[in-house]
């Protein structure tokens, strides 16, 4: 058996319910009908009985018809649309008298039933009826039983005439139904034709194409924007690793071509040994920054893939600054640069300590990289009810405005052809920014009135976010 479309089965699955429902409407409109039919007939009874009771006398432990001829006279002599017939039996079942249209037949007389009692019975040759019996007493004790039938015929035949109506009728409404809900199921689900056909023509260098949003706020329009939005995540991602990629093979090429250069001019002839001692610690240095790129990569390579896990502890603020200043302290104190320190009280924090060094480490060592000779750098930390504020700021050659919104794009350096002695990888910042969204600090870099650059952080004490983390 070959499977349904998605069209189709929504069709299918609403028929099911709908099958049910109309089933159900079905059933209580046969046996609504059956009921009242089956009321009246018992109601024509009920009437029947009580004008019976009416026209009979009790006495001497039996009963007799007050004017028989008159009874006999009456409707109950013929066969009509709905005839009515009587019987009257004694205590044990013998037939005291009957009306005419019962000729030879008999209703079925029953001691053992209860008052009231109806029934459906036959007449000979399976003449359907509906049939009482009701006692008759004479001072609480019963002295005979009147029996009275309708005719079930008319009754049987409508019934019969409706269940048809209904069984003919029950697939036929089923049928025009699921031809509507296929027409109903294909327009609704069309936005998925637009996901299907966008979805083919994407690819890893055409990720432009987008789903059109149907007109209707619905589920489908909730998927569409969903789909759209990880198509965004997805180009965004692409458009970093391919950035990325050019931007580290050509930071990587740099250094390599510089390591090559040199030793190539270093062995065309022969030098004196001081020669060879100055162009082997050039190489060095070269190697180092090379060492010290790949990691600033490993590291940014880490955190893109987010497998970083985290080690969150109460770390003493105060200190990770002390300890950063004291490993820079010889580019400060070669640049003669004034460190001022605001701490008006000790401070601690929940977060991850190595990671937090490196953000530190990273905005003091900028700082110290783009103060000028007997600059100043100013670092003040406070608290206020549950955040914590660190500000660093330097008084250097600053960044340019429109560049502000670019520092923290990987190996993106502002103005660095003007200070070409400043050298770097562009990788600081970027890195700073990944820590501080992996540790749910907020950060912001702002110039400063005067001159140079003020990095501001906000850290929450009690930063619930780690628990997702």
């Amino acid at each position: 058996m070959l499977p349904f479309s998605f069209k189709n089965r929504i069709a299918f699955n609403y028929i099911i319910s709908t099958a049910l429902l109309i089933l159900v409407v079905f059933l209580v409109i046969f046996f609504t009908i059956k009921t009242s039919v089956y009321s009246h007939l018992e109601g024509d009874i009920r009437i029947e009985t009580k004008k019976l009771l009416e026209e009979i006398k009790v006495e001497n432990n039996t009963f007799h018809l007050i004017d028989e001829n008159e009874w006999k006279e009456k409707e109950h002599n013929t066969l009509d649309v709905n005839p009515i017939f009587i019987q009257f039996v004694d205590v044990k079942g013998k037939i005291i008298d009957k009306s005419p249209n019962l000729k030879k037949s008999e209703l079925q007389f029953k001691k053992d039933i209860s008052d009231n009692h109806f029934r459906d019975a036959q007449l000979a040759q399976s003449f359907n009826i509906r049939q009482s019996q009701i006692p008759i007493y004479q001072e609480n004790k019963i002295v005979g039983y009147i029996l009275v039938a309708v005719s079930l015929e008319d009754a049987i035949m409508v019934m019969n005439n409706l269940s048809q109506i209904l069984f003919v009728l029950y697939p036929l409404i089923l049928l025009i139904l699921f031809g509507i809900a296929r027409i109903i199921a294909g327009r609704s689900i069309k936005p998925v034709a637009s996901i299907i056909e966008t979805s083919n023509i994407i690819s890893r260098d055409n990720l432009k194409s987008r789903i059109p949003l149907p007109s209707n706020k619905d589920e489908l329009f909730v998927l569409s924007q969903t789909i759209n939005n990880l198509l965004d995540r997805i180009e965004n991602a692409v458009n970093r690793e391919k950035q990325f990629t050019s931007d580290a093979s050509h930071e990587l090429r740099t250094p390599l071509a510089v390591i090559k250069g040199t030793l190539e001019v270093l062995i065309r002839k022969p030098r004196d040994q001081k020669e060879y001692e100055e162009k082997i610690n050039f190489c060095i240095k070269e190697v180092d920054r090379l060492n010290f790129l790949v990691d600033e990569l490993l590291m940014l390579a880490r955190l893109e893939n987010q497998k970083q896990s985290l080690k969150i502890e109460s770390v003493y603020l105060n200190a990770v600054v002390l300890d950063t200043l004291s490993r820079y302290s010889e580019k400060i104190t070669t640049k003669n640069i004034q460190v001022l320190n605001k701490f008006n009280e000790e401070i601690f924090i929940e977060t991850d300590l190595n990671l937090f060094s490196i953000i530190i480490g990273n905005i003091i060592s900028n700082a110290t990289k783009y103060s000028n000779q007997n600059g100043k750098i100013e670092i003040e930390l406070k608290s206020e009810k549950n955040n914590v504020y660190c500000m660093i700021s330097d008084n250097g050659i600053g960044i340019l405005e429109y560049d502000l919104e670019k520092v923290f794009n990987s190996f993106y350096r502002s103005n660095s052809t003007e200070y070409p002695e400043i050298k770097g990888t562009g990788l600081g910042l970027s890195i700073v920014k990944r820590l501080c969204d992996l540790l749910h600090i907020d950060l912001k870099i702002e110039n400063n009135t005067e001159k140079g650059v003020c990095v501001f952080m906000t850290i929450k004490r009690n930063n619930s976010s780690f628990l997702e983390v």
